[in-house]
């Protein structure tokens, strides 16, 4: 078996047809196995797969373990020489797979590779990434402080970490979890996705022990759609007011959690104590900016005082995980 593909479900049984549907009609040249690991979704989709799709392989969690517990379910049964974590809103498109894995076979030192993620309309989207020391790229959607930062930066002409286009191939610190393919054999020393994390960044950590074995590459020929918004959209978006939403949505919660746990497991305490430290700065900040903003740009500024309050809200949250994340002890960051 040349990869064994897995496919989390939750409550997304569409997504999964199509995306299953799209791997048999483009990958012909490489021997696959397909496994999908449900998250208790009850929405049909084993029935289905039966009925179209018979050699797929079906695992049921038999709760919602998110996403890195899910797809480690799959890999401890996966038969195949590779690993492609593979997203359910994702529709390979031109032989992609069959592309990816001929390309990773030349490249001796390669542990994993992604590919070109396109969204719906044929753009190029974000595809993966370098690393910033201690993780102060998550601090960029800070509404005030994140400006500073982000200025600063471009005053010190630092590299733009995240990766939209990619040119032939090109060697990254990560792999956007949407795609990721890797070699199964490397994941004896790396260790398998960790655990402890429900939703976002887990992959990124992943990617920090894979690099430790080998070399992660995105490349440029094999052409992936992903939708989005059926798992991470807001996680990987560039526009900077859409990133700016995560620090007082709901979703947000988790997606801060999950940043500072991986800061924390990645880079340390030091740099888990500076990131955590900058976000609750930034709720005083945040208030007497917003009120200048009122008071002399008459109501007509960016943010609104709701969005302080749930931004406070959410800090109030991750206060409450921050014992737990600096003491690095095994739990699992399901954020209510």
């Amino acid at each position: 078996m040349d990869v064994s593909i897995i496919i989390i479900n939750y409550k997304s049984a569409k997504l999964v047809m199509d995306c299953v549907a799209s791997i048999y009609e483009q990958t012909h040249q490489y021997s696959f196995e397909i496994i999908v690991v449900d998250n208790d979704s009850q929405d049909g989709l084993e029935e289905k797969l039966k009925a179209g799709f018979p050699a797929t392989r079906w695992l049921q969690t038999g709760y919602n373990a998110g996403f890195a517990r899910a797809n480690n379910a799959g890999i401890r049964i996966a038969l195949g020489e590779y690993v492609l974590i593979l997203n359910a809103d994702t529709i390979i498109t031109e032989g992609a797979i069959d592309k990816n894995l001929a390309l990773i076979k030349k490249e001796p030192f390669a542990v994993g590779a992604g590919v070109q993620l396109l969204n719906t309309d044929g753009t190029n989207q974000i595809s993966g990434a370098h690393f910033v020391k201690g993780g102060l790229n998550t601090l960029l959607p800070l509404p005030y402080l994140g400006k500073l930062i982000r200025y600063l930066g471009y005053r010190f002409k630092s590299t733009v970490p995240s990766v939209q286009t990619i040119k032939d191939k090109i060697e990254v610190d990560w792999v956007v979890g949407a795609y990721i393919l890797v070699k199964k054999d490397v994941l004896q020393k790396a260790g398998l996705m960790d655990e402890d994390f429900f939703m976002y960044a887990e992959e990124i950590e992943w990617c920090s022990r894979l690099r430790k074995q080998g070399k992660l590459y995105l490349f440029a020929e094999p052409k992936v759609i992903h939708i989005g918004g059926g798992t991470s959209s807001d996680y990987y978006t560039t526009t900077e007011n859409e990133n700016s939403k995560n620090l007082w949505n709901k979703k947000g919660r988790q997606i801060i959690v999950s940043n500072m746990l991986r800061i924390r497991k990645q880079f340390g305490i030091g740099w888990f104590l500076i990131i955590a430290g900058t976000y609750f700065i930034e709720i005083p900040l945040f208030f007497i900016c917003l009120l200048l903003h009122k008071i002399f740009t008459f109501n007509n500024a960016t943010y609104t005082f709701k969005n302080w309050i749930d931004y406070v809200k959410n800090m109030g949250v991750l206060l409450r995980y921050c014992f737990k994340i600096f003491l690095n002890k095994p739990y699992f960051y399901k954020v209510a």
